[in-house]
């Protein structure tokens, strides 16, 4: 099986344990993705703010090259990532004018026929078959399952099947024994990438989040999102000052919950990364029974 790796800039610095939990994973059940030779950024927010063919060009190129090295699929699990290499591949497939400027402009041919696994495609495609032979630990957590806006929209790119509603990421998470609860602010907006430019925005629609969360009963909230995670976890002075309250509940990637479930070491997971902490998370852990 050969699956082709986009890790990503963010997988590689802000967001390191969201890639050592993904891959622990899938080397706990015999996959091994392998790494696209000289990807390059995709442009994330701030290439499609500034220019659209650029916007375009930058993701192609990745899916190019990974169409030159033989790979069939690939794995992009950062969900802004995913976004702009699917909205590349969508734009080249049905605009054939915009095909012919971005091989043009790469001087590579591109067929858009590469397809693009988000980290949710790929665990149910390939882990969630094989989990029951690996799961070891139930966890004792009542999750949050939030989804942000860049898996869910826009509808041409988003391959869950209820954009407003999703449930994709309980169907991966339920052989964990965790408490997967509704609550309904699962696809609401976190501030993405105004982390830096607009901080008092992201921790006014991220403190929203959380809170829904805790009043609808979560002890946790798990995200498929390096930006998701950052405003979530990262901000929590800035959201502390937003709503008035201090709320402690951790927030997790969803390799990171698969792993603890696989009985994968917490430092293995890159849990002891977090700005709030993990550790009644992995205190909650109860050995399956047999």
């Amino acid at each position: 099986m050969k699956i082709g790796y986009y890790p990503g800039c963010s997988l590689e610095s802000s967001s390191k344990e969201y890639s050592k939990s993904l891959l622990a994973v899938a080397e706990k059940c015999g996959i091994i993705p392998e790494e696209i030779k000289g990807w390059s950024c995709c442009g994330a927010s701030a290439a499609h703010n500034l220019n659209h063919d650029l916007a375009i060009v930058l993701p192609a190129r990745t899916l190019a090259i990974a169409e030159e090295q033989g790979f069939t699929e690939i794995l992009v699990p950062c969900a802004a990532c995913y976004r702009r290499l699917a909205a590349a591949q969508y734009e080249v497939t049905t605009n054939e004018e915009t095909h012919k400027k971005v091989e043009s402009y790469l001087e590579l041919k591109f067929s858009g026929k590469i397809k693009i696994l988000s980290v949710i495609e790929f665990l149910q495609k390939y882990i969630s078959p094989v989990a029951d032979q690996y799961i070891v630990n139930n966890l004792n957590q009542k999750i949050a399952c939030y989804y942000g806006c860049l898996l869910a929209r826009p509808k041409e790119t988003s391959t869950l099947k209820r954009t407003e509603d999703p449930l994709e990421m309980e169907s991966v998470l339920e052989k964990t024994g965790a408490k997967l609860i509704n609550w309904a602010f699962k696809t609401e907006c976190c501030g993405a990438s105004l982390s830096v430019s607009s901080t008092a925005i992201v921790a006014k629609l991220s403190g929203k989040i959380i809170e829904n969360a805790v009043a609808s009963g979560a002890e946790s909230i798990v995200v498929a999102c390096p930006m998701c995670h950052m405003n979530l976890d990262m901000r929590r002075p800035e959201i502390k000052k937003q709503i008035k309250k201090d709320l402690d509940i951790p927030v997790l990637f969803i390799t990171q919950v698969l792993g603890l479930s696989m009985g994968i070491p917490a430092d293995k997971l890159g849990l002891n990364n977090h700005f709030v902490s993990t550790k009644k998370v992995i205190s909650s852990i109860v050995k399956k029974e047999a």
